[in-house]
């Protein structure tokens, strides 16, 4: 989290020779940066509809989701709808640079469960202009609960989820021969240069864009 910060701050000193940035009739400022939880994300821009303590009660998360008239399948795992309810009140409201950490389990099949709470996995994800910037966790390295979690995506394809990941013995024999402790990041540098030259569009700054048909 510290590095992203350090490092994205100094890219747009460079660039833009400031820290502040127009964006979107707004102005972002890498000057200051926030971190928090999912939980506390939901809970915050839920206005406390819901409580940390509430999103342990898979009832109370289904609840709240169909008073909102968020779709989602019964058989979801609780950690699901987490992810369901940060996506509703909370990424919108994610403006200035924001990382988010704590994920559930369920919405991260390759990333290691954090030692003193196995429900949660070492993952973040930084949002800013409401938008998914940033991707970073650390890799499982257990094949044994990487096979577990991956029969877990596949229940999840069979409920209809075209994201979930599909089983891939491949990666599991190659992590049974052993994998030193790993970490990476995926940063959206497309959405990072939108926000850098003030664009509403990817299409304005994506170096080979889908040309619509003349």
């Amino acid at each position: 989290m510290e590095l992203t910060e350090k490092m994205l701050t100094m890219v747009v000193e460079k660039v833009c020779g400031s820290r502040s940035v127009p964006f979107n009739d707004q102005v972002i400022d890498f000057g200051s940066w926030t971190r928090i939880t999912m939980g506390e994300a939901i809970v915050k821009y839920s206005s406390n509809r819901i409580s940390l303590e509430d999103l342990k009660d898979r009832g109370k998360c289904e609840q709240l989701l169909r008073t909102e008239h968020v779709e989602f399948d019964s058989r979801m795992p609780r950690g699901n709808l987490i992810g369901l309810l940060f996506d509703h009140f909370a990424e919108r409201h994610l403006i200035q640079p924001t990382i988010v950490y704590e994920f559930p389990i369920e919405l991260s099949p390759l990333a290691k469960c954090k030692r003193d709470d196995p429900s949660i996995v070492e993952r973040f994800e930084l949002f800013i202009g409401g938008m998914e910037m940033a991707n970073a966790y650390s890799e499982l390295n257990d094949p044994v609960d990487q096979r577990s979690r991956f029969e877990g995506q596949l229940e999840a394809r069979d409920r209809g989820d075209e994201e979930a990941h599909e089983m891939d013995e491949d990666y599991i024999r190659a992590l049974s021969y052993g994998m030193p402790p790993t970490a990476g990041e995926g940063i959206g540098i497309d959405r990072l240069t939108m926000i850098l030259t003030d664009s509403r569009s990817i299409r304005d700054v994506i170096l080979f864009p889908h040309m619509r048909p003349e």
